[in-house]
């Protein structure tokens, strides 16, 4: 067979095995998890060899410091791994949930119950550590997955799905429950996306040039967050000393990842007084700012913003700030140029507070806290998938209950309609 043939069969074989997957009771799912967990453990040896691979082949194509740290595993992080499956494995299990239940006037009792999405594609980049955690989030589930890593780290990832396969062969469940497209080549990827019969939805995870590829060439929904542009307003009537430790936090805490602070708007009321104390500590942490003409005209040390900046995604140590009128003007502008991923108010105003969290569109709205905590983790989910800024079917960070959807139930007592 060639590439495109086998992704066909690939795809074919795992919507076959997701109907046994949605049969599977939490206890089943549980000890596959706990035992995918120790095989990984075990197989500490053969991960560490196979990854060696994925690092020599990555020095050789000149991958930067940061990338080859990205790829490498080492027993400390393998056990980190196995410990996140554990981890999945505790979550409540969200299949079979009756979510909500009322009662006609026939009598009829009329329900909606969790059940698996089905077949979920993940196609990534980089970490091979994301072949087990999204591995374990779709088997839990109840979906079959399949999953396609990035090329520079194809060994390691093949060998955790060996692993994590060899479990499933031990519990009778059927192996293609979890594949792993073994080819590095595009044609692989495209072929995946035209699945549309077997496949239910697909995860892109990495850069944003790859997610536009994926929503340009698949036939299947996608998941998507392009960027994450993330805005920061401080109201009138905030509290500079929570204003001051929000806006580093959110900006300096990890400024590489999509939760990070991009934009900061400031009431022009408090400018005058805040924007020295803001850009003198942000200085201080090394972070470069761009500002309006007000903002610089306060911070000497700020360069001109361009329209560009307002745009931006940096995922470095440069912050866009902006002065405006009032929180009219802080929501108009985090609407017109926000990614729908994270904004947060610093206010005392509760009336104020709750117009931002109305009226603001994106899928993650705070008050008086940083935008680092729009995390699956940190919101309480246990694990996440990915966040999407797709309103359909899920807006935000994606927990279990995001990779299952909900069908209705009906109890009737011999109801006819007339």
């Amino acid at each position: 067979m060639n590439i495109a043939e086998k992704v066909r069969k690939i795809a074919v074989d795992a919507r076959q095995a997701s109907l046994a997957m949605a049969r599977l009771s939490s206890g089943t799912k549980n000890s596959m998890l706990l035992k995918m967990a120790s095989a990984l453990e075990a197989g500490v040896g053969q991960l560490i060899i196979e990854n060696q691979k994925d690092l020599e082949a990555g020095r050789l194509k000149g991958l930067s410091g940061a990338m080859l740290d990205r790829l490498m595993l080492d027993e400390k992080r393998i056990g980190a791994i196995a410990n996140a499956l554990r981890e999945v494995a505790a979550l409540p299990d969200p299949v079979g949930e009756v979510t909500k239940m009322w009662k006609r006037p026939n009598e009829l009792m009329v329900g909606k119950m969790r059940i698996p999405l089905g077949v979920i594609g993940i196609i990534y980049e980089s970490r091979p550590n994301v072949t087990a955690d999204a591995a374990a989030l779709c088997l839990k589930a109840g979906n079959a997955v399949i999953l396609r890593g990035g090329s520079e780290a194809i060994h390691s990832n093949l060998a955790i799905a060996a692993l994590l396969q060899s479990v499933l062969r031990e519990l009778a469940i059927p192996e293609a429950a979890l594949s792993l497209i073994p080819f590095t080549e595009r044609e692989g990827v495209l072929e995946m996306l035209k699945q549309e019969e077997s496949i239910d939805l697909i995860i892109p995870r990495g850069g944003e040039s790859l997610i536009r590829f994926v929503v340009e060439n698949s036939r299947i929904p996608v998941i998507k967050h392009y960027k994450g542009v993330c805005h920061v307003f401080v109201d009138k009537s905030a509290d500079f000393d929570k204003a001051e430790l929000i806006i580093a936090n959110s900006k300096v805490q990890r400024p590489g990842v999509c939760n990070s602070l991009e934009t900061l708007l400031i009431h022009k009321e408090v400018a005058d007084e805040f924007i020295p104390r803001i850009a003198t500590a942000l200085s201080a942490l090394n972070v470069e700012l761009r500002g309006d003409e007000v903002f610089c005209r306060l911070a000497p040390q700020a360069v001109p913003a361009s329209e560009e900046d307002w745009h931006a995604e940096y995922l470095e140590l440069i912050l866009a700030c902006r002065v405006v009128d009032d929180i009219d003007a802080a929501i108009d502008h985090i609407n017109r140029y926000c990614s729908l991923h994270t904004e947060s108010i610093i206010t005392s105003d509760y009336g104020r507070a709750q117009r931002f969290i109305r009226e603001v569109n994106s899928s993650c709205v705070m008050v008086n806290a940083s935008t680092r905590f729009s995390d699956g983790g940190e919101l309480g989910l246990g694990a996440e998938i990915g966040i999407s800024t797709t309103k359909l079917h899920s807006f935000g960070p994606m927990g279990l209950e995001d990779l299952t959807t909900t069908k209705f139930i009906v109890y009737g007592d011999g109801q006819v309609r007339g």
